[in-house]
């Protein structure tokens, strides 16, 4: 059957490891899974589900780092016919509690290190099924004796209870694979959240064709430089992150690729794995490849299988770009997308090359609009605009969320398009280039970060009447978050330290503020809607002067 035929993942994760049973799909810490490997433990995954009442159509939280069984436990999910909701594995019992409460989720695949977390939020939720793993469960015996003895491995304390069945235990006592699920047209494979403009994240529900299709043709923009089926990528971006998702994870079940995955960004074992595997692709924001120039050993390893060097997630500064091809000869080419979108809108194939500050030239399969943000009105080539994007076919709604999902999806012209709320520029030939964001919504270290979220966190300290969060721009992480907050009268005493505590219980780390200002007043319109253009404008006068 030709792959573009498939009707949902896991039937074509399947049909392409029964083709390629020996082949290597996942590097992990040093150790290698086949194909069958990953056909075998995702099937077993699937009905070690199914055996303890977890039906098609759940939905199932995945709260790991990016891992092997990461992997199995997403195609598991996915082959038991229920719906992934993949997080960060560094959100706080807050963000779980409301995701798990926001999907009704039933089951939960965490770290273990994380399943104090997932305790405290039982009761508050629906979920009745934990599956916890440590970050060596899956590797082989001796390496596991080895982090064992040594102490190598982090781990965190899981109790023996009815609703709890460790990974292994759930693999092992599986009497076989579960058949392999065939989806129905819009069928959604997996809830994706995303920052933006609101408190809480947003569901976004992403369906088997959608990702099937992304990913496909993302993956594709490095065929001028690797055949897709000889890709050996790594990924470090988040496999929870459709960065991750649609050009690293994707290769297992549309290309039959190699992914090489590790728990945390470590620069000395990524290097060595590119060396050691023979890395094809590597993916990275423009973060990572700052400090791998900046990387004190970076002579010791020999980088010179890379053939494709991406960055997505914000944007790359030209000084970084440069240095880059000046240290290692190649380009590294920028895409620009967002969750929404299923990853790409805009992508720089490889073997061309393209004008100098361009986040990409626009997908086949999306149509796009620069618009003026108010009229709707486009706008003419090279002018700046809010940039609006359809595809068919395409995320048309949040989960459980109309009120957002009117602000940002409109109907123009008999076709839906999201609004992504960027303002970029666009040429005749399709070049898409970053102008600004919008005034609520931050980018730090790739992360879309809500700036309501962070003030509404504030705003609900015992202190606090009002907060104006904005981004500063920085050149290492893009840009900076920095609160400017309005105390009650009669409160003496607090101090920003104070602020950045109360919202390290409540916040994952990369949405914590790093600076915290006092003011007496915050600027406002006629009718009391906060200005965060005068507070962004004012920032931009203090470091020019």
């Amino acid at each position: 059957m030709n792959q573009s035929q498939v009707n949902s993942i896991p039937a074509a994760f399947v049909e392409l490891a029964r083709s390629q049973a020996s082949k290597c799909a996942v590097s992990y810490l040093g150790s290698n899974y086949s194909y069958g490997e990953l056909d075998q433990l995702s099937g077993r995954f699937a009905a070690g589900l199914a055996a303890r009442g977890v039906s098609p159509g759940s939905r199932v939280v995945i709260y790991m780092p990016n891992s092997v069984q990461w992997v199995v436990a997403w195609l598991g999910v996915l082959r038991a016919g229920c719906v992934a909701v993949p997080i960060t594995p560094i959100y706080t019992p807050f963000d779980l509690a409301y995701i798990a409460n926001d999907t009704q989720a039933e089951a939960v695949v965490c770290a273990d290190r994380n399943y104090g977390y997932v305790t405290r939020v039982l009761e508050s939720t629906k979920l009745k099924f934990v599956v916890p793993s440590g970050l060596a469960d899956l590797l082989p015996a001796h390496k596991r004796l080895f982090g064992w003895v040594f102490d190598k491995v982090p781990k965190g304390r899981i109790a023996r209870t009815e609703h709890t069945v460790p990974i292994r235990d759930l693999i092992s006592a599986a009497s076989g694979a579960a058949p392999v699920p065939s989806a129905e047209p819009g069928q959604v494979a997996e809830i994706l959240y995303t920052g933006g403009t609101t408190k809480h994240p947003k569901g976004v529900p992403i369906t088997h064709d959608l990702l099937m299709g992304c990913a496909r043709e993302q993956l594709a923009y490095s065929a001028a430089a690797i055949p897709p089926a000889d890709n050996v990528i790594l990924g470090t971006a988040p496999v929870f992150h459709v960065l991750g998702q649609t050009c690293g994870l994707g290769t297992l079940f549309t290309h039959g690729g190699t992914i090489i995955l590790q728990p945390r960004v470590n620069l000395d074992a990524m290097l060595d794995a590119v060396q050691r595997m023979g890395g094809r692709t590597l993916i990275g924001v423009p973060a990572l490849y700052r400090m791998i120039l900046e990387h004190d050993r970076l002579e010791q390893y020999d980088l010179s299988t890379l053939d494709y060097c991406f960055s997505g997630g914000d944007v790359m500064p030209l000084e970084v770009a440069r240095r880059w091809e000046r240290r290692f000869g190649k380009q590294i080419y920028n895409g620009y997308g967002a969750t929404e979108t299923v990853g790409g809108v805009g992508l720089n194939p490889a073997g061309r090359k393209t004008p100098p500050g361009c986040m990409g030239v626009v997908l086949e399969s999306k149509d796009v609009k620069v618009v003026d943000p108010y009229s709707l009105a486009e706008v003419p080539y090279g002018k700046p605009g809010e940039l609006l994007v359809h595809s068919q076919p395409m995320v048309s709604a949040y989960w459980n969320k109309p009120e957002e999902t009117a602000k940002s999806f409109v109907d123009l012209d008999g076709r839906l398009y999201y609004r992504t709320g960027d303002i970029v520029a666009m040429d005749e030939n399709k070049h898409l280039y970053f102008v600004d964001r919008t005034m609520d919504t931050i980018k730090h270290k790739g992360y879309r970060v809500s700036a309501t979220e962070i003030e509404a966190t504030l705003q609900e300290h015992p202190a606090v009447i009002e907060a104006c969060v904005v981004g500063l721009p920085d050149e290492k992480v893009g840009e900076r978050i920095k609160a400017f907050v309005v105390l009650k009268k009669d409160i003496k005493g607090i101090t920003g330290y104070d602020l950045i505590q109360w919202c390290r219980k409540r916040l994952v780390s990369y949405k914590l503020p790093q600076y915290i200002e006092f003011r007496d007043m915050l600027p406002k319109s006629k009718v009391g809607k906060l200005l965060r253009r005068e507070i962004r404008a004012e920032e931009a006068e203090r470091r020019e002067g």
